[in-house]
């Protein structure tokens, strides 16, 4: 079993990769568009911890809880 269980993490690991790294019809992969998007996400997180430090929701957290 762990001969399996470790040959499917490895298969995974492998294809998580190789999906990473395929490029598109552009010339450009998913870690280029991670990698430009990051500030981005990186500036939201901030914004968020100090709403959070401030005892305030995040801004658009409100919007997120809307059923």
């Amino acid at each position: 079993m762990g001969f399996i269980k470790h040959a499917l993490i490895g298969i995974a690991i492998y294809e998580g990769i190789k999906y990473l790294t395929r490029e598109d019809e552009f010339g450009r992969t998913k870690i280029d568009e991670i990698k430009e998007r990051a500030p981005e996400w990186l500036e939201k997180a901030k914004a968020a911890g100090e709403d959070i430090q401030h005892g305030k929701l995040p801004q658009g957290f409100n919007d997120t809880l809307k059923v």
